[in-house]
């Protein structure tokens, strides 16, 4: 049985809650992503993520400027997975969750990100979870 760990990506671009959302929304059009997580000043605890769907919703269409601190519009709260979970597992906790990426802790410190793509790309779907992975898939286009 696979683990997380065998398929997370490891190298997961961050902000902290006092950077600003143009900084985030820059370093999104530099990595190609559109989820980042947010991390402690200074650390690698996890507090919560910041998608181009918070910056359209929660930031742009209640006209914040561009210097509104991430804080004030990330999403807090979320779900992680662990290293040793199985693929399975997270597969259905981000079909539960309807998200397309899942961070991954220890403890409370990021060590990585699972996203849809990590799943569809290896065919490691559980069968109800690969179904409803899909079903979010398709919704968002």
């Amino acid at each position: 049985m696979k683990r997380v760990s065998e398929i997370m990506t490891d190298n997961v671009v961050t902000v902290t809650p006092e950077d600003n959302v143009y900084e985030a929304a820059v370093k999104m059009k530099e990595h190609g992503t559109g989820f980042i997580p947010v991390v402690e000043k200074g650390g690698d605890k996890l507090i919560g993520v910041i998608t181009d769907r918070d910056l359209v919703i929660r930031c742009m269409a209640e006209k914040h400027p561009g210097s509104t601190a991430v804080d004030a519009i990330m999403t807090k709260g979320i779900k992680t997975a662990s290293r040793d979970m199985s693929v399975d597992e997270a597969a259905e906790l981000m079909a539960e969750q309807q998200i397309r990426r899942l961070p991954v802790t220890e403890g409370d410190r990021l060590i990585g990100i699972v996203s849809i793509g990590d799943l569809a790309v290896r065919n490691i779907f559980a069968d109800n979870a690969g179904e409803a992975l899909s079903e979010i898939s398709e919704r968002v286009h």
